[in-house]
Formats: C-alpha cells, sequence, structure tokens
C-alpha cells in the first residue's frame, strides 16, 4: 500500500470571494490520497477576510491548514509554503494558486506519474485569463531563452508537483524576496537537467475577486526581475548544484 504523502501549497492574497470553493475542490485531493496530507494555504496579509473564512472552514475541513503571516508578495509567500511543507516532512509538494483558476481534476494525471520524474510542471497552452497575461508569458520565455539560454514552455505555471529532495535541492538557491521564485525554480529544474515534465493544462479566468497584480506592478516585476536573473546567471556560472 502506498504511504507517500502530499502538500498542497497555495498563497493567498485578498482571496475572499474565492477561497472557499477552491479549499471545497482542493481539499477532496488531499482527503483522497490521506497519509497525513495537508491542504496548506498561507494567508499573505490580506486586508479582507480571507484569513477569518480559512479558520471557519478548518472546522468542516480537516486536512486545511490555514497559515498567515506578514504580507511579502506572492513570490517570497511560496516560498515560504515550500519551506513549510518540507519542514513537516511532506513527502511531495504540489503549488497552485487560490484564484480558481486551475482545476483539481486534472492532478490525478500528475500525481499517478509521480514516481517517473523530479517534478511535473503544468503548461498553460490555452490560457482564458486575457491578452496581458499571454503575452507577460510570451515575454518572460524570450527574456528566459536571452539571460539563461534556456528554451521553457512555461516557467511560471502555478500548477506544479515536485518530489521532496527535489526541491531540497533547489530552494535555497532561490533568493528569500524573489518576486518569481517559481520562473528560477524551473530555471534551476531544467539548467541542471533534473527529469522535468511539461503537460498542459487547463487555466480558466480568474473565478472572483481582483488580481492584485496589474499591468503597472507586472513592468516593475519584469524590470527587477531581469536584474536578479542577471545575478543568479552569473552565480549559478561559479557553483553548479552538486
Amino acid at each position: 500500500m502506498e504511504k507517500d504523502n502530499l502538500y498542497i501549497v497555495m498563497p493567498a492574497y485578498n482571496e475572499e470571494e474565492n477561497i472557499e470553493s477552491v479549499v471545497k475542490e482542493w481539499h477532496e485531493v488531499v482527503e483522497k490520497i490521506g497519509n497525513d496530507s495537508r491542504l496548506l494555504v498561507v494567508n499573505d496579509g490580506s486586508k479582507d477576510n480571507t484569513y477569518k473564512k480559512l479558520c471557519e472552514l478548518k472546522e468542516q475541513y480537516p486536512y486545511l491548514e490555514p497559515v498567515n503571516k506578514t504580507n511579502s508578495g506572492h513570490g517570497a509567500t511560496v516560498l515560504f509554503a515550500y519551506q513549510y511543507a518540507l519542514d513537516k516532512k511532506a513527502d511531495y509538494i504540489f503549488q497552485t494558486d487560490s484564484d480558481g483558476q486551475t482545476l483539481p481534476s486534472e492532478f490525478w494525471n500528475f500525481w499517478n506519474d509521480r514516481y517517473k520524474h523530479a517534478a511535473i510542471i503544468g503548461h498553460r497552452n490555452h490560457r482564458q485569463d486575457g491578452f496581458s497575461r499571454v503575452f507577460v508569458t510570451k515575454i518572460l520565455k524570450f527574456v528566459l531563452w536571452c539571460i539563461f539560454g534556456l528554451k521553457i514552455a512555461d516557467a511560471n505555471t502555478p500548477y506544479r508537483l515536485m518530489k521532496r529532495e527535489t526541491l531540497e535541492k533547489y530552494i535555497k538557491k532561490i533568493p528569500e524576496k524573489f518576486n518569481l521564485s517559481n520562473v528560477m525554480l524551473t530555471v534551476l529544474l531544467i539548467d541542471n537537467k533534473e527529469d522535468v515534465e511539461f503537460r498542459p493544462i487547463t487555466f480558466r479566468p480568474r473565478q472572483g475577486g481582483v488580481n492584485s497584480i496589474n499591468f503597472k506592478k507586472i513592468i516593475g516585476i519584469g524590470k527587477q526581475a531581469v536584474k536578479d536573473f542577471r545575478r543568479i546567471k552569473k552565480e549559478m556560472k561559479k557553483v553548479k548544484v552538486q
């Protein structure tokens, strides 16, 4: 009998409108897997009632684990959640977002092949969340090719299943406050020739609420990311992961 456990981790910021339906959908996954699996939702200092609702939902969903922290942004919160899951000795870590854009039904295609790859990452090849988001993804793909020389289908997808040992190997290489932590993680995996499988996933429009990242913020994050990418590239040349 398989004894693997899973931590599904997701950051949440001002997701009061979405959080109940998202928890309900993803809780069914961890409940089915069992083995002390958890749905970890990290509230990133929301200004609405997201954390209050999470605490109320905990009474109904026993595998839900709400955690509250001061606001630090999506990338830093993802890193926080990853480290939390590792500290809890999770065998597998799956990351997605709390806005309802991804489908739990597509998770099993990843989980059933978890032994075959170091990581399985979703590829949003038919995004439904607007032209500007698609445009940003294409620009990011071009930037990663220019700086790292890597062709990556979708480096920032919030739909990724990783073995514990894979995540442990690379998480410390990512700057603590890095805005695009999943992008950097993907780059490290590909650059170090880990066995990464990209699979197409559905990516729906946001199911409620307002996206906290507007186009102006995206431009700012992008400019800073290019600087960080160049610095990290220099560091990667000096030291390769053993």
